[in-house]
Formats: structure tokens, C-alpha cells, sequence
């Protein structure tokens, strides 16, 4: 599997972004602020912990932004033991014994204490704040505050998948970097490389799944995802005359794995939003062209949000998944339980 971002060498199909962080570290004028956007699992955290480790390491001479994972800047890095980066991410609630689903003020100030400190090594101050839409007001503000007054030789990198819930004043001061989803060959590689022991045809399947991420790859294969995507062909072959009964099947298969219900939507409305983009574009296969052809295309949208809703409200108030399976698939077929 894939090693923590901190503590990855690899990052393939993201070379104009690397130029780009390259030519702006060769001509002496480095916005103090970049914001690194793109799909989750894309590699936005590898990059920003790759842009980090060459700052503290020194400009390169050749062009790329890769270190030997043996050099000292890299294994400090990946220990989290460089004097000179500090990161901040959603942290573990000690008292509440759970991940938090905000990103604390007080760790957002901490980044303005560190990054006006003078580099320990004569070079940069990095801070990345990773999951930054995470922040609530009050830490968006504090790093605004930073942002307005940036102290020098101090970079700050926000890995961001939904840019949209930042401040536009935070955006407006950020070099803005989005990363898209890998193509083929390098998703081919990048699973190659993680999952040697895969045979190549499931491979190639997760990256279709995974529409070009990476993270999003290894997070299904982990998490039976090819039998999970199966599911979903199935399911959306079978409209509009899905049985109720095969329904409530779908629903207990789910009901026993621990991610199976995410992954399940998750990979139910990527089905759907695939179906309707490539008819739009005159590229669908026989059974997408089947599929949207069920509804005008404009419903398909609706169909999409709601499934959206109905997912969110199930995980974010821990209701019954089982339910809500029944519940979306009913929406799909028009046989509301």
C-alpha cells in the first residue's frame, strides 16, 4: 500500500504542477501562500509534503521536485521531526475519545507563532494545513490574519478538496495549484507499484471505479470495493424494475461491512454522474445511453443531490444505513418503500 503523504517518494501525473512549483522556487519570487486543490485521493497531500521537503532542502538542479527517501531533509520529513515544517490536520479528540470534524483555532494559531520564528536552518518555514476546508470561522480568520501579514521566508501550503468552503478572502491571497485526475498510464503505475500481488484486470477495474484517483484505488481495494462496484452495476442495470426485495438484499450485503455503505454510494452517484457526463458528450456506451434515458436529463441532477442528502444525513447523524440504501435505491426505481 501506499506509504503516508509525509513519507511518499511517488507522485506520477501531476508533472505541469511540479514545474510550476519548480519555476516559481528558481526565480527568487515565491508567493508566501499556495492553495492545492483537486479530488480527494488525487495526491494533493503528496505534493504539498514534496513541495516542503525541497524547500528545506534546497533548490534542485535537475527538474524535479523528487529527494532520495535516504536523504536527511526526506526521513526527517517522513518522522515528523523537521525543525522547519509544521502541519496541521484534523487532530484526535483526547476528551471525546474521536477524530474532530473541525480544525481547532488554537492549531491555527500555532501556525503564526511558528512561522514567525526564524528558520532553524538558514531556509524556509513551511506550514501545511492539510483538509482545509475543515476549518471552522474562527480558524479560517486566524489564518486570514496570517495571510494579510505573511512574516518572510515563510511558505504556508493549504491541500484543499473543496476550495469553495474557504473564505474568498483566504482564497484570493493564495497561489492556487489544482491537480486533476491522473489518465490512465499513470494510474496503471501508481497501482502497479501499491498493489504488486492485484492481478492486472482488477487493477484496471479499480481505476475505473476510482475515476483517476489514486487514494481512492487502494481506499476500495482495502474495502472489497470490486465487489462494491459490482453491486452497483448490477443495481443500475436492473432499472427501473430493481425488486423491492432485491433492494433489502443489497442493503443487508451492505450492512455488514464496516466502509460498505459509503463506498456503495459513493459509488453509485460516480455511476450516475459518469452516465449523464458522457451522454452529454456524445461518449456513452449502450448501457449509460440505457440508463439516462430513463429520465429527462436535467432529473438526473436531482436524483444525484438527493442521493447526496440522503448519504450525508445517514453518516453525519449515524442513522439506520440499512434504511437508507432501501431508501436510495427506492428513489432510483421509483418504488419509494
Amino acid at each position: 500500500m501506499a506509504p503516508e503523504p509525509r513519507a511518499n517518494p511517488l507522485l506520477l501525473g501531476h508533472e505541469a504542477a511540479e514545474a510550476t512549483l519548480l519555476e516559481a522556487m528558481r526565480s527568487g519570487r515565491m508567493h508566501h501562500a499556495w492553495l492545492i486543490t483537486g479530488p480527494d485521493g488525487v495526491g494533493k497531500a503528496t505534493l504539498a509534503y514534496r513541495f516542503a521537503r525541497r524547500l528545506l532542502a534546497g533548490v534542485p538542479a535537475d527538474d524535479t521536485l523528487a529527494l532520495d527517501p535516504q536523504h536527511p531533509t526526506f526521513r526527517r520529513v517522513a518522522a515528523g521531526a523537521h525543525a522547519d515544517l509544521h502541519t496541521v490536520e484534523l487532530a484526535y479528540d483526547e476528551k471525546r475519545r474521536r477524530m474532530r470534524t473541525q480544525i481547532a483555532v488554537e492549531d491555527v494559531r500555532r501556525i503564526s507563532a511558528f512561522m514567525s520564528l526564524t528558520p532553524a536552518e538558514g531556509g524556509w518555514r513551511v506550514a501545511i494545513v492539510d483538509g482545509a476546508e475543515e476549518m471552522n470561522q474562527s480558524s479560517a480568520n486566524a489564518l486570514l490574519k496570517i495571510l494579510e501579514e505573511p512574516p518572510r521566508r515563510a511558505i504556508l501550503l493549504l491541500v484543499c478538496g473543496a476550495p469553495g468552503r474557504l473564505l474568498p478572502t483566504i482564497r484570493s491571497r493564495c497561489r492556487r495549484l489544482r491537480l486533476d485526475p491522473l489518465g490512465q498510464e499513470a494510474m496503471d503505475r501508481l497501482l502497479a507499484a501499491y498493489l504488486p500481488d492485484l492481478a492486472a484486470d482488477e487493477r484496471g477495474r479499480l481505476a475505473t471505479v476510482a475515476e483517476g484517483s489514486p487514494g481512492r484505488a487502494l481506499l476500495l481495494a482495502e474495502d472489497q470495493g470490486l465487489a462494491i462496484a459490482g453491486l452497483v452495476d448490477e443495481v443500475l442495470a436492473a432499472l427501473p424494475g430493481l425488486k423491492p426485495q432485491r433492494a433489502y438484499a443489497v442493503a443487508d450485503t451492505l450492512a455488514r461491512g464496516e466502509t460498505a455503505f459509503s463506498n456503495f454510494m459513493d459509488l453509485l452517484r460516480a455511476g450516475i454522474a459518469a452516465a449523464v457526463r458522457e451522454t452529454v458528450r456524445g461518449r456513452a456506451d449502450q448501457e449509460q445511453a440505457r440508463l439516462v434515458a430513463l429520465r429527462p436529463l436535467d432529473a438526473w441532477g436531482d436524483v444525484w443531490h438527493a442521493l447526496t442528502r440522503l448519504q450525508d444525513e445517514t453518516e453525519r447523524f449515524n442513522l439506520d444505513k440499512r434504511q437508507a440504501v432501501v431508501a436510495g435505491l427506492g428513489m432510483l426505481s421509483g418504488t419509494m418503500p
